[in-house]
């Protein structure tokens, strides 16, 4: 129950804070520059409009959870507020748990708000797969930017280290495809560097296999590929979780 009600706080703060205006913001904006680009387009521009849309909205979404999460916990540390929450009898992992719910309902809000653009481009079931691989994908940035804002205690720093940590999962796919190329010279310092990059791979979130704007286009994957995509993405969220209660704990005694 004391987890729940620190849920629709965060929730109350976001829609006081203007994050509903800045969501309508960034559909209207993504519309228009699908709409604008897709006019150089030959051909297929219903689905490049589609994809350029999901690229963008799925892109602002991230943004916003991050900038949010960070901002909202930053200032409840700088205005002492999280010292006289942590007076009251409630546990420190109620309290976490609970910011970091209303974090990820604000997310899976945002998901839906952005999927229903979509429907204009492309089938409902595909719509909906792909809002909810957005909704997980919002919480689990929900999950890091908690986690960096509590460990850097910066703003800058966190929302710095939540974009770097999305970008790098979303774009290490295609690094890995580039060490791995035909045109690589089979030495010593390229083998290392293909090696670090699986490394890396191998501790970041399967981001490159989630939301994809394809699923749009040509209809979402099949149940076992989905689900075993988005359960990756759920147990790294825990992992997150983990290491964001024991950080907090750590700190706190």
């Amino acid at each position: 129950m004391s987890a729940a009600i620190l849920a629709r706080l965060v929730l109350l703060e976001a829609r006081r804070g203007g994050l509903p205006l800045l969501a309508l913001g960034g559909i209207a904006v993504g519309i228009a520059f699908a709409a604008f680009l897709s006019q150089v387009a030959v051909t297929e521009s219903r689905a490049l409009q589609a994809s350029l849309l999901a690229a963008v909205l799925r892109a602002f979404a991230a943004f916003l959870v991050a900038a949010h999460v960070t901002a909202s916990t930053l200032r409840e540390i700088n205005d002492r507020g999280l010292e006289f929450m942590l007076s009251l009898p409630l546990s420190r992992a109620t309290h976490y748990l609970g910011r970091l719910a209303g974090f990820a309902a604000v997310g899976v809000a945002l998901a839906v708000a952005f999927s229903l653009p979509l429907l204009a481009w492309a089938p409902a079931p595909a719509v909906a797969a792909w809002g909810f691989s957005l909704a997980c994908e919002t919480a689990l940035v929900a999950a890091a930017a908690l986690f960096f804002a509590m460990t850097l205690s910066q703003v800058v720093a966190a929302i710095a280290a939540t974009g770097g940590l999305y970008l790098l999962a979303r774009s290490v796919d295609a690094i890995r495809a580039i060490a791995a190329g035909p045109l690589t010279e089979p030495s010593l310092p390229n083998q290392v560097a293909r090696l670090a990059v699986d490394g890396v791979a191998l501790l970041l979130p399967p981001l490159d296999a989630v939301t994809r704007t394809e699923w749009l286009l040509y209809g979402a994957p099949g149940a076992a590929h989905y689900l075993a995509a988005l359960g990756a993405l759920v147990l790294y969220t825990l992992l997150l979780v983990a290491a964001g209660l024991f950080d907090f704990y750590r700190r706190s005694e």
